[in-house]
């Protein structure tokens, strides 16, 4: 048996509209882009906006042209700049730490929790100082960070949700992206809510932030060459929004499957002493963008499955402070070692909404096997 990582085609071919499939859907839709030949924001973005915000449960959403953008602009958006101090987590991908750095201030790291893979908040305290301008946590694999209890370890400093891996996850009855004074969606096509391209979006209550957003992303204009802010082009494309709004009408039924296949796992790999399953805090909240394990024998389980037809990942296999391109930082090997242990035990199993119940059991017997 041959089970992939992802397959977006076979989730997009699967009918849920009363006889269209979704990729039926997002064909319609892109065909009438392509004919009126609005190309650039439109009704389509303005759409897809309006319905994301109402999705998230928060008054704006700014569509932007990837994950990094969101982060950036929303760090430039509450006025974070040179010489300033940004708090984030060691483990995450590099997107969310080179915003920080495109906008001069730096970053500063805190290790994992050993629970949940997420930020460690009992550290965050311990890193604030008067630069401290913000707080980057990341909703890691799809499982939102204990929200209420870091703010109030933080006080007044300004939370900027890095939520690019945790479309439509649920916390205490909100979802990712409502928490902080911004929520960064990134929408790379494998991610739970995917473009066919790159994408993003900042999600905010926060009305004078919306509107420099909206003019930023876009040469900075209120209207046509009247350039009220300091130029970005970060659009979110009109095809990608026409795809992410027959995408979004889904989400929740795709984030369930990812649930229930999360849970047979559960039940399959049940009683294998080296291997860890991630942590689930509450039924019902974690929409698994990844099915990540720790694994005994990371490297060579990861060989064994992918010679038997199984395509696994690693997040992430070098962690941020060790990145050659982070070198200035100042961190070294044991700074983090949480992060660090993780890097070299985490094994991200194949996860998506059309993943079949038997090729999960063939996995988990291949795991089994190996083992024994």
């Amino acid at each position: 048996m041959k089970v992939p990582f992802a397959n977006l085609t076979r989730d997009e071919q699967e009918t849920f509209f009363e006889g269209d499939s979704v990729e039926e859907r997002i064909r319609k839709n892109v065909n009438d882009v392509m004919n009126r030949k609005n190309f650039i924001l439109g009704d389509y973005v303005e759409k897809f906006e309006k319905t994301f915000a109402e999705y998230c449960g928060v008054k704006h959403c700014i569509g932007v042209s990837s994950g990094l953008s969101a982060l950036e602009l929303a760090l430039i958006g509450i006025g974070v700049n040179e010489g300033q101090e940004v708090i984030s987590v060691a483990n995450t991908f590099n997107a969310t730490i080179a915003a920080i750095l495109k906008v001069g201030a730096k970053p500063i790291l805190v290790d994992s929790s050993p629970s949940n893979y997420n930020i460690n908040i009992d550290e965050v305290k311990s890193k604030i100082t008067s630069k401290t301008r913000a707080i980057i946590p990341v909703h890691l694999y799809g499982q939102i960070v204990e929200m209420d209890k870091l703010k109030e370890s933080v006080g007044d400093i300004p939370i900027i949700e890095d939520a690019c891996q945790s479309h439509g996850a649920f916390y205490n009855g909100k979802r990712a992206g409502s928490f902080g004074v911004a929520g960064c969606f990134s929408f790379y096509p494998g991610k739970n809510l995917g473009a066919y391209g790159d994408g993003g979006a900042i999600t905010t209550n926060d009305d004078k932030l919306a509107e420099f957003l909206r003019k930023t992303r876009n040469y900075g204009q209120s209207k046509k060459y009247c350039h009220d802010e300091r130029p970005d082009n970060s659009r979110l494309d009109t095809i990608q929004a026409a795809v992410l709004i027959e995408k979004l009408k889904v989400l929740d039924q795709w984030n369930e499957r990812r649930a229930e296949n999360s849970h047979l796992y559960r039940e399959m790999l049940e009683g294998i002493d080296e291997i860890k399953l991630p942590n689930e805090r509450r039924k019902g909240e974690h929409v698994y963008h990844l099915f990540a394990i720790h694994a005994e024998k990371r490297d060579e389980l990861e060989k064994d499955l992918e010679e038997k037809g199984i395509q696994v990942g690693k997040h992430y296999p070098i962690p941020i402070h060790l990145q050659p391109c982070f070198n200035d930082l100042g961190y070294k090997e044991g700074d983090f070692p949480i992060t660090e242990k993780l890097s070299k035990e985490i094994l991200s199993l194949p996860m998506f909404p059309s993943l079949k119940e038997e090729e999960i059991d063939y996995i988990s017997n291949k795991i089994k096997e190996f083992y024994s």
